[in-house]
């Protein structure tokens, strides 16, 4: 069998809830062009081929008997689907809009190029927007950073003593870190999370502890 780039994960103890946070597979190409956002875009077929043993090494490392959540986009289903497919099994999953990608209001489907003609602010280093700036009809990072907060708390009281494996989005996991972590949304959107990586948190009864980020499976 070949070896997993992942730490080996002790049994759970009581009172902790482990969190799975994987960001899910690549978008076709011409969504990539624009700010998509919380928009509902297609997975590349391409690389959901091309990546095979990515998602053949997640089956292989993630936990048994966890509960699976998706987002209420369909790029977090399908990219749940191929990894079971790769060899996990089926498992049933939940719907859960808390862990939502950052709507970008009005400025979604504008293509990156003419994007600055729009902003208030100006943008952080590696995200296309302001982590202050909330987007007509959006929200802004600093909201999602919330809205993720009270989620995974929600989430780690309902599911003590369990792995959670969430398929989510690049945003809400750089979210989730900030509220790990203790940090600013701004610091937290200086985070690499690259698609089909895993970010492992725990909810301990002393508080939150991050095991690892951005941890890319077979490689």
């Amino acid at each position: 069998m070949s070896q997993s780039t992942f730490l080996d994960m002790p049994v759970l103890p009581p009172g902790v809830t482990r969190f799975w946070l994987i960001r899910h597979a690549l978008v076709e190409q011409n969504a990539r062009l624009t700010l998509y956002g919380s928009l509902d875009v297609p997975l590349c077929p391409d690389t959901l081929v091309a990546q095979a043993p990515m998602y053949e090494a997640l089956a292989r490392r993630l936990p048994r008997d966890a509960r699976w959540i998706v987002t209420p986009l369909s790029r977090t289903h399908r990219t749940a689907q191929a990894i079971q497919e790769a060899g996990y099994g089926a498992a049933d999953w939940t719907v859960e809009p808390g862990f939502i990608e950052q709507s970008m209001g009005e400025l979604h489907g504008l293509e990156y190029d003419t994007l600055h003609r729009h902003l208030r602010l100006p943008p952080e280093p590696f995200w296309p927007i302001n982590a202050a700036e909330a987007p007509a009809g959006g929200e802004s990072m600093e909201q999602v950073c919330g809205r993720v907060a009270e989620t995974l708390d929600r989430l780690a009281d309902a599911h003590d003593g369990h792995d959670i494996v969430a398929i989510t989005h690049g945003g809400t996991i750089r979210a989730a870190c900030a509220h790990a972590l203790g940090i600013s949304a701004a610091a937290s959107l200086r985070l690499s999370v690259q698609n089909l990586s895993v970010t492992i948190l725990e909810r301990h009864p002393a508080g939150w502890r991050v095991v690892t980020i951005n941890e890319l499976p077979g490689i």
